[in-house]
C-alpha cells in the first residue's frame, strides 16, 4: 500500500515540467538504481540492493531484492521508515541477513530465501554497525559503538553539552554472539520469570531470549573492518587509535583468538594498513597499505600486498596496474581486483606468485562490482555499458556470458537522452586532457550551440559517459533545450595513472583552469559552440574550480559554485581533512602563504564579473560553509550579480530528494537567465 501511495504522490508532483524539456526533474531524480550484488555460497541465489525515492518522507530508501534460480526477482525486505542494508547470506545459503533500524536502532535481522517475515537477531542497546557470520554459521561477530559511561552521563547532566576538538568520539569494538535458529524463533514467546511463576512455583517454561553479544576486544582503540578466519578460530580486524576520519592513518591489522581473546598484531607500518580478503585456505590474506607514505597518499596509487601467516612476511602485488586497486578479493578461482583504465573499469586477475595482472574480458564498459559464490565458481556482477543504467548480471564463471537479471534501463526507454562522445585535447602545458561531450540526438554540425561545462569533484574522481548525468545539474534537460555539455576530466582525475593524478600538486586551480579553458577553446576551434552563451558549474572540487574560474576568467556568462573552496586558508583551518591541503599544496599557510594565495579564488576577487550562484550545505565539514560566505561577500562588494543558497541541515552533499529538487531548479533558473536569456520561469510553489 505504501508504494501505491508513493506512486500516486509521484504522479501528482510530475505535473510541474520545466520549460523545453520532456522529462520532469522529479522523474529524473526518481530513477531507481540496482547495486551491491551478493551471491549465495551454493550459487543458487543472488541478492542486491535497489535505491528508490520516497517523496512522502523526503528520503531515499535502500531495500534488498532477491533472484533465485528459475524465478523472477522479488523484493525481499520492506523497512517502513528506513533502509535495509549490509545484506549477506548465512553460510548454509538458507537465509538472508541484513541491518535495519525498525524502531530500536540498527539491529541484525534474517529472512528466509523463501520469503516470509524478517526475524530480529540482535537487540543491542547501542545498535549494530556491521557484522560477519562465522564459517559454520553458529556465531555472528559484530561491531558496535560504546555507550556513555557513568562518568560521561554525570558530566553531561551537570555541565550540559560541550566538546573538546579531537576527543568527541566513541570507540568501536568487536562482539560475538552465539546463533541458533530455535532461539530466534522462540524468543519472547513466553515470559522469563526469575523466581516464581503465576502458580507460585518454580518456573517450568523455558526462558528464550535473543542472542546476547559478548565483548571480544578490549582497549583504547577502535575496530574498523573485520572478518573471520576460514577455520573460524580467529577474527582479523583493522585497529586504529579512534574512529575519527583522520585516524585511519594509524590503522594496523590485528587478529584475535575467539576463545582466548588474545590479540596479535600482524601488520604494523608507519601509516595505514587495511585488511581486504582471506586466501580461501587461510594461509595468507590480502591487504592495502600506504606503508610509510603520509605525504602523497591522497593522490598516489594505493598498494596491495599478500601477507603469509606462516612466515609473517608481506609481498607487494599488482604493481603493473597504474591506478588504485578496488575491492581486492581472493577466491578459489584466484585473486581479483577492479581498476580504472581511462574511462573504463576493468576486472583483473592477479598471479599470487609473480604478482602480475591480467585483464579478464567482461562485456561491460564499467564493471562496478563483482561478487563470488564461496563454494562454486558462479559470480554476480554489477555494471553497465555507456548508454545504459547499471544492471545486475550473473554468470556460471568468469569465462561464461553474462545473464542480465534486472531491467533498470527500461526506466529511460523513450527518453530523449543525449549522445555521449569521448573527446581529448591538449592543455596549456601540453598535457592531454579527456572529457565527455554530450550532444542532442539531432545534433547539427553546421550549428553553433550554447555550452555548459560540468566539473566533477574529487579531484580524484572521473566523469564517464552516462545517459542521464544527474545530481543537481540538469544536463539532460539543457541538452534537450539545445545546448552542448562538456564534462572535463581535468588533471588529477582518476583513470589516467599516478603521474596524471599528480599534475595538480602545487598547481591546484591554475592547472585545472588551463584544462577547462583549453577544452572550451578546442570546441570553439571546431566551430561547435556559441561562445556568447556559456556557463560552468561543479560541486566540491568542481565547485572550487568553478570559483577559480569566476575570479580568474571572463569566459562564462554564468557560474555555479557548489560546496566549493574559496580560500585555501579558510578551508585549511576549518576542514575535517587538513592533510589533503598539505599534500596538494605541499605547505601549511604558515610555511608558504604564497602557494595558498596562488591557488585561492579569493586572491583575485577584484577581477570577478561573472554572475555566480553559490550553493552550500549548512553543516558541511568537508568544505565548511565559511568558504561560501567569503566568496559571496567578495562578489557582493564587487557588485557582481550573485546569490547564496544554504541548504538547511545538510553536510557536504544534498542527500534528500526535495532539497535536491530545489537545487536543480536553482541551477536551471540561474543558467536559463544568464546563458539563455530567459527569466519567465519560476519554481512551482503549489
Amino acid at each position: 500500500m505504501r508504494y501505491i501511495l508513493l506512486l500516486l504522490l509521484f504522479v501528482h508532483t510530475t505535473v510541474y515540467a520545466q520549460k523545453n524539456a520532456s522529462i520532469p526533474f522529479e522523474k529524473w531524480i526518481s530513477l531507481q538504481s540496482s547495486f551491491a550484488p551478493v551471491i549465495s555460497p551454493d550459487g543458487k541465489t543472488v541478492i542486491y540492493s535497489v535505491n528508490t525515492t520516497d517523496w512522502a518522507n523526503n528520503s531515499y530508501d535502500w531495500e534488498i531484492w532477491m533472484k533465485r534460480e528459475g524465478d523472477m526477482p522479488i523484493q525481499l525486505t520492506r523497512t517502513a521508515k528506513g533502509t535495509s542494508n549490509a545484506a549477506r547470506f548465512t553460510p548454509d545459503s538458507k537465509y538472508v541477513s541484513f541491518l535495519a533500524d525498525r524502531g530500536n536502532k540498527n539491529q541484525l535481522y534474517i529472512i528466509s530465501i523463501y520469503g516470509g517475515e524478517a526475524l530480529q537477531v540482535t537487540q543491542e542497546e547501542e545498535g549494530v554497525n556491521d557484522y560477519r557470520w562465522s564459517p559454520d554459521g553458529k556465531q555472528v561477530a559484530f561491531i558496535k559503538t560504546a555507550g556513555d559511561s557513568p562518568k560521561e552521563k554525570a558530566t553531561k547532566e551537570r555541565f550540559g553539552g560541550f566538546s573538546i576538538e579531537g576527543q568527541e568520539y566513541k570507540q568501536n569494538h568487536l562482539w560475538v554472539a552465539n546463533f541458533h535458529m530455535d532461539s530466534i524463533l522462540l524468543a519472547g514467546q513466553y515470559p522469563c520469570y526469575t523466581k516464581k511463576d503465576s502458580s507460585g512455583g518454580k518456573p517450568t517454561i523455558p526462558c528464550t531470549k535473543l542472542p546476547v553479544g559478548q565483548r571480544l576486544t578490549q582497549g583504547d582503540f577502535s575496530v574498523n573492518g573485520f572478518d573471520w578466519s576460514p577455520d573460524g578460530k580467529k577474527i582479523i580486524f583493522n585497529q586504529q587509535i579512534n574512529p575519527l576520519i583522520l585516524s585511519d592513518i594509524s590503522s594496523d591489522i590485528v587478529w584475535v583468538d575467539v576463545s582466548s581473546k588474545k590479540m596479535d598484531t600482524l601488520v604494523q607500518h608507519p601509516t595505514g594498513d587495511f585488511f581486504s580478503s582471506w586466501q580461501p585456505d587461510g594461509r595468507a590474506f590480502l591487504y592495502y597499505s600506504a606503508v610509510d607514505d603520509s605525504t602523497t597518499n591522497f593522490y598516489k596509487n594505493n598498494r596491495l600486498f599478500i601477507y603469509e601467516i606462516g612466515s609473517r612476511r608481506s609481498k607487494e602485488i599488482a604493481t603493473d596496474i597504474d591506478e588504485s586497486k578496488m575491492a581486492a578479493e581472493w577466491h578459489q578461482q584466484g585473486i581479483f581486483v577492479r581498476a580504472f583504465d581511462k574511462n573504463k573499469i576493468k576486472l583483473y586477475s592477479i598471479d599470487a606468485k609473480g604478482g602480475n595482472s591480467k585483464v579478464i574480458p567482461i562485456s561491460l564498459d564499467l564493471v562496478n562490482g563483482v561478487a563470488f559464490s564461496k563454494n562454486t565458481n558462479k559470480v554476480a556482477i554489477s555494471g553497465r555499458n555507456y548508454a545504459d543504467l547499471q544492471e545486475i548480471y550473473t554468470a556460471d564463471n568468469l569465462q561464461q556470458p553474462l545473464k542480465k537479471i534486472t531491467n533498470s534501463t527500461q526506466q529511460i526507454a523513450g527518453w530523449n537522452t543525449p549522445v555521449n562522445e569521448l573527446i581529448s585535447w591538449k592543455s596549456k602545458d601540453g598535457a592531454t586532457i579527456e572529457g565527455v561531450l554530450l550532444k542532442p540526438r539531432d545534433y547539427d554540425a553546421n550549428k553553433k550551440y550554447p555550452l555548459l561545462v560540468l566539473i566533477h569533484g574529487g579531484p580524484t574522481a572521473i566523469d564517464l559517459p552516462d545517459p542521464t548525468p544527474t545530481y543537481v545539474y540538469p544536463a539532460m534537460q539543457w541538452i534537450e533545450k539545445g545546448a552542448l555539455v562538456l564534462r572535463v576530466n581535468y588533471r588529477g582525475s582518476t583513470g589516467y595513472g599516478e603521474k596524471f593524478r599528480s599534475l595538480n600538486v602545487g598547481n591546484l586551480g591554475v592547472g585545472d583552469m588551463w584544462d577547462v579553458v583549453s577544452g572550451v577553446e578546442y570546441l570553439q576551434q571546431k566551430g561547435m559552440i556559441d561562445t556568447s552563451k556559456m556557463g560552468c558549474m561543479g560541486w566540491s572540487q568542481g565547485g572550487y574550480i568553478s570559483a577559480f574560474l569566476t575570479t580568474n576568467t571572463h569566459l562564462f556568462k554564468a557560474i555555479s559554485v557548489g560546496a566549493g573552496i574559496s580560500n585555501w586558508v579558510t578551508y585549511y583551518v576549518n576542514t575535517d581533512i587538513t592533510p589533503f591541503t598539505r599534500q596538494y599544496l605541499k605547505a601549511t599557510p604558515w610555511s608558504d602563504m604564497n602557494i595558498y594565495l596562488k591557488t585561492s579564488p579569493m586572491t583575485n576577487i577584484n577581477n570577478a564579473s561573472t554572475p555566480t550562484l553559490i550553493q552550500h550545505g549548512e553543516f558541511d565539514k568537508r568544505v565548511p560553509v565559511p568558504n561560501a560566505y567569503e566568496l559571496y561577500r567578495g562578489l557582493q562588494d564587487r557588485h557582481v550579480p550573485s546569490q547564496l543558497i544554504i541548504y538547511k541541515g545538510f553536510g557536504h552533499g544534498i542527500s534528500k530528494p526535495k532539497e535536491r529538487l530545489a537545487a536543480v531548479w536553482h541551477n536551471w533558473l540561474w543558467f536559463n537567465k544568464y546563458v539563455f536569456g530567459e527569466s519567465d520561469e519560476t519554481i512551482p510553489a503549489e
